[in-house]
């Protein structure tokens, strides 16, 4: 009987107490509610505090100097230009690279970088089309290719360049005998060399673009059109015509002539013969480097380029 009643005992006790956990259990939370609700408005007002201290001393604080005029000056020259933005990511990812090697593109870039902004003529565009124009940033570079079809391709993937087809009055096999025999036509010596549209100087290119007339021009760059194959137009009157431009220059200062892929005898032949070993500054590879003043500062016999 006792253990019994010890049973029944211990049933009450237990039965009492689920019930006190019942009742106490709301209570419990709304506590624990309360509590967090202290918590959270304590700490957003002492983080308004803390932000309106910060504000008044921002508004206490003097005001900042006013900025530097020669680190904004230099800030807007080194800032990339959109050619230069589309030239890296171009670069970047494209196996494409430009047939120049590395030491010979720094020939060019040299000059740009002493004489740029200013106005580019290139013979050829194609891989390293889009790293000339972004090396001349608020300058003139201008692309003359013989091939239509190619310009239009190019300037579907990067329209930003400016590029122009050219019709070529030459052959490659016909390089020996227009070098022996340009002498005989008045049209084509120094003192009477025009880019006309009457001149009768095969050599002479009188179907450029008018902008190509127009400019005096502080480098150009030959590196087309083709001449690796017999009935290709050869480079013999871009050569040609890069001399009569730089020698009609009315401005001040030096015309920079670059020819690539003077390791082929036709190139090397007329670029001896029009640009001059005299002006020849540097040869870096398959490069050279001319820099040839107008005809008024030259001194040697009209009848003779060189």
């Amino acid at each position: 009987m006792m253990k019994l009643s010890t049973t029944n005992s211990n049933a009450n006790t237990h039965t009492l107490t689920l019930r006190l956990h019942h009742r106490l259990r709301p209570c419990l939370l709304a506590l624990i509610i309360t509590t967090a609700a202290f918590i959270t408005l304590a700490a957003t007002k002492t983080m308004t505090n803390i932000n309106y201290n910060k504000v008044s001393s921002l508004l206490n604080r003097k005001p900042c100097p006013p900025p530097d005029p020669v680190a904004i000056a230099k800030a807007a020259e080194y800032k990339a230009k959109p050619t230069q933005l589309l030239a890296i990511i171009h670069y970047a990812t494209s196996s494409t690279v430009p047939q120049q090697s590395i030491d010979e593109i720094r020939v060019s870039f040299d000059v740009l970088r002493a004489v740029g902004p200013c106005n580019f003529l290139v013979f050829g565009v194609g891989r390293d089309s889009l790293m000339w124009t972004s090396l001349n940033p608020r300058g003139a570079t201008l692309f003359l290719e013989e091939d239509p079809v190619w310009v239009n391709t190019v300037l579907r993937d990067a329209p930003i360049l400016r590029a122009h087809p050219v019709k070529y009055r030459t052959r490659l096999s016909e390089a020996d005998e227009l070098i022996s025999s340009y002498k005989a036509e008045p049209d084509c010596l120094p003192s009477s060399a025009r880019l006309s549209p009457g001149s009768r100087c095969r050599l002479a290119l009188t179907e450029l673009p008018s902008e190509v007339y127009d400019r005096e021009w502080d480098l150009i760059m030959i590196d087309a059109p083709r001449g690796y194959f017999a009935k290709a137009p050869g480079r013999m009157a871009a050569i040609y015509s890069a001399a009569v431009m730089a020698r009609a220059r009315v401005g001040a200062g030096l015309t920079h002539v670059f020819v690539h892929d003077v390791n082929r005898r036709v190139e090397k032949m007329f670029a001896e013969e029009f640009l001059c070993g005299k002006y020849r500054v540097r040869a870096v590879g398959r490069l050279w480097h001319f820099a040839i003043p107008p005809a008024a500062a030259d001194v040697t016999n009209a009848t003779t380029f060189c």
